[in-house]
C-alpha cells in the first residue's frame, strides 16, 4: 500500500502538468478572442494568428535584471561552488 502511495505521489504531479499548460493556452485564447472584438474573416484570422503566437512582453525592469544577470554570469567564469555563489550575490546586489 505504501509503495502505491509513493508511486502516486511521483506520478500525480506529471499528470497534472499538461492540464496547467492547457489552461494557460485557454486563457491566451480567451484574451485574444476578446481583443479581436468585431473583426471578421481574414482580418480576424490574421489578428488571432499574431495574438496567439506573440510572446509575453518583458518589462524594462525585467530586461535590466536579465542584462545584469548575463553580465555577472560572464564575470563569474572560472568560479565554482561557494566562491561563485558569493560573487554572484555581490554582483547582482550592485546598483
Amino acid at each position: 500500500m505504501k509503495a502505491l502511495a509513493g508511486a502516486l505521489a511521483l506520478v500525480l504531479p506529471m499528470l497534472l502538468q499538461p492540464a496547467f499548460a492547457a489552461t494557460e493556452q485557454q486563457n491566451k485564447m480567451a484574451t485574444c478572442n476578446k481583443d479581436a472584438g468585431d473583426k471578421k474573416g481574414d482580418e480576424r484570422k490574421a489578428f488571432m494568428k499574431d495574438c496567439l503566437s506573440s510572446k509575453p512582453k518583458v518589462s524594462e525592469a525585467q530586461k535590466a535584471q536579465q542584462d545584469k544577470m548575463k553580465s555577472c554570469n560572464a564575470e563569474a567564469k572560472g568560479k565554482t561552488g561557494d566562491e561563485r555563489k558569493k560573487f554572484m550575490s555581490a554582483c547582482l546586489k550592485k546598483g
